[in-house]
């Protein structure tokens, strides 16, 4: 069968695409060192999220966009677009590498300037390709929050990350990588619409994404200097800081799980599937065809509630493997900062985010820490709001923002979650 009658064979087509992806992945390999296929997450979603041609040399050009379908949540967006755009590799150095994303813009006429916009970094969903939001909808309460944002007068821009949606691995909690994913997609936003969209930006993260809005601020200087980057609002701070006052040690979860299964091994030592117990070869199966929630019922079903059931190695020749994703220096961001912490959050506890604050107040950030008794580290999101949109219009005004750092007491181990808070479901 020549290539034509395969192209006409309607099961034959599902095959071409994965040779397509095999092509594009022996150029990318060509470039540098990315690791491609079902042991990185890869999947074969639609044609849109794979460039087929050489890249443009330049991070953050708009490649093609789409209509997103509607979702519930979001009733005051007048525009749903899914994009893929350029961006860096920093994690295995394979040069320009395609990225997807949302861009959302609100109803109604769009201010002189345009609207301003907020890039979302979204929180722990998964390492495989079929964990894009931009593919698979957004959980309602990470829709919710982008809603209430454009119900505010923003833009809304988010980043799938490098790897979730687009080839390769997704550098889990790597905020060097997944803070170019985000200021790349800010970059493409206004291409896109460049009359709708002012460049007057904030960047805003939960959990996970909380490291990548922090990183996307650090970086934003050096790698986007172009981009008027106003504030970052950070909730659920997963950021660490080794020279800090308080330093933390590595947590112990399933998330971690999936730093050390996509990019968060040293490439000189043995990688994951050379270290995974019989239960962690289980999870790492899962973790590269679905999402946290699949993972997080198998993890339950094995009863593993920790790395050390998940690796077959101990935590001293872990900490020798391991890079440090979320480790981040001791200097100033260049932005105001604001932090929420729920004060019942179990995931990422109250002392660690104090950990963080501490350091980022210690290296002369300005920083406004807020707490919320009885928030947990979802509640947490939706808990800071109105605060965080307090203090993204204080800086759009040109008003004075010094934070709260003189204020930054260590908190006590987290206390009772409410249960009558929205989405305050851990």
């Amino acid at each position: 069968m020549n290539m034509r009658e395969l192209a006409a064979n309607s099961k034959a087509r599902g095959f071409l695409r994965v040779l397509a992806l095999a092509t594009f992945s022996a150029a990318a390999l060509a470039q540098g060192n990315l690791p491609v296929g079902p042991a990185a997450g890869d999947m074969v979603l639609s044609p849109f999220y794979r460039a087929w041609d050489a890249l443009p040399d330049a991070p953050g050009v708009l490649l093609r966009e789409e209509a997103m379908p509607d979702q519930a949540e979001i009733d005051a967006a007048a525009e749903s677009r899914r994009i893929l755009y350029t961006s860096t590799d920093v994690r295995w150095h394979s040069g320009r590498i395609p990225v997807s994303g949302v861009l959302y813009l609100p109803a109604g006429k769009a201010p002189a300037r345009g609207w301003p916009l907020v890039a979302w970094a979204h929180g722990t969903l998964g390492i495989a390709d079929v964990c894009a939001p931009s593919w698979t909808g957004w959980r309602p309460r990470d829709a919710s929050y982008i809603n209430r944002w454009l119900k505010a007068g923003f833009a809304v821009v988010a980043t799938d990350y490098q790897g979730l949606g687009g080839p390769g691995p997704h550098p889990y909690l790597n905020w060097q990588a997944e803070g170019r994913s985000v200021l790349d997609s800010v970059r493409a936003a206004i291409a896109a619409r460049p009359r709708q969209v002012s460049n007057r930006i904030f960047v805003a993260g939960q959990s996970q994404g909380s490291g990548a809005a922090l990183g996307a601020a650090r970086l934003a200087r050096e790698y986007a200097p172009e981009l008027n980057l106003l504030g970052a609002v950070a909730t659920g701070l997963v950021s660490t800081f080794p020279a800090g006052p308080f330093p933390q040690p590595v947590r112990d979860s399933s998330n971690m799980f999936l730093a050390f299964a996509a990019g968060g091994l040293r490439d000189d030592g043995p990688q994951i599937d050379e270290i995974v117990s019989d239960k962690g070869r289980q999870l790492l199966e899962a973790a590269r065809s679905a999402c946290t929630g699949d993972v997080a019922r198998l993890a339950r079903k094995l009863r593993v509630a920790g790395l050390g059931e998940a690796l077959s190695i101990s935590g001293e020749r872990l900490a020798e493997l391991r890079l440090p994703v979320t480790d981040m220096p001791m200097d100033p961001v260049g932005v105001p900062l604001f932090v929420g912490t729920g004060l019942a959050d179990a995931t990422i506890t109250p002392v660690r985010q104090h950990a963080a604050v501490a350091a980022l107040c210690a290296a002369g950030n300005k920083v406004s820490w807020n707490r919320y008794e009885g928030h947990g580290h979802d509640g947490a999101l939706h808990g800071s709001f109105k605060d965080s949109l307090a203090f993204v219009r204080a800086l759009l005004a040109k008003k004075r923002v010094d934070g709260n750092c003189s204020a930054s007491a260590p908190p006590g181990p987290p206390g009772q979650r409410r249960a009558d808070l929205p989405f305050n479901d851990d």
